[in-house]
């Protein structure tokens, strides 16, 4: 089996977030780093060439296909800040109907700027879906 893409590496976050070119996206980026290690007790650290997680999981698919993945992570992306909420969405409805400004994918929130979101309704997002990966799946080493 291949091994995923995205591994996480040593290349420096603050680096790699100090490079963004919009100021606000790059105060942006920085402001939900801090959030996620708050959340996490983890530093954050590069996972792949644009993709800042903290935190690590250990999944296995009925396929038998295994890996490490971050329990939750971001993008400064030039369209929007992509927030990787691993659990997905399905049983958040309550806290995305207070969110604000956002659209999503399978398991990404995009949003423009934080400003667009009511930032303690994102920090229980990201607490609760930590929360679900951590009880429904085995620690990473």
């Amino acid at each position: 089996m291949s091994e995923p893409k995205t591994q996480p590496h040593d290349a420096s976050v603050d680096e790699f977030l100090n490079k963004v070119e919009d100021p606000r996206k790059r105060e942006d980026a920085f402001a939900i780093k801090q959030l996620m290690e708050d959340i996490t007790g983890e530093q954050a650290i590069m996972w792949g060439t644009s993709i800042v997680g903290c935190g690590k999981y250990h999944y296995r698919y009925a396929s038998g296909r295994e890996g490490v993945s971050m329990l939750v992570g971001f993008s400064p992306r030039k369209q929007n800040l992509t927030l990787y909420i691993m659990a997905g969405f399905d049983n958040y409805e309550n806290l995305l109907s207070r969110l604000g400004k956002y659209k999503t994918g399978k398991a990404c929130l995009y949003i423009k700027r934080l400003s667009d979101v009511d930032v303690d309704t994102l920090r229980e997002l990201v607490r609760q879906s930590v929360d679900h990966m951590i009880a429904t799946n085995s620690p990473a080493d």
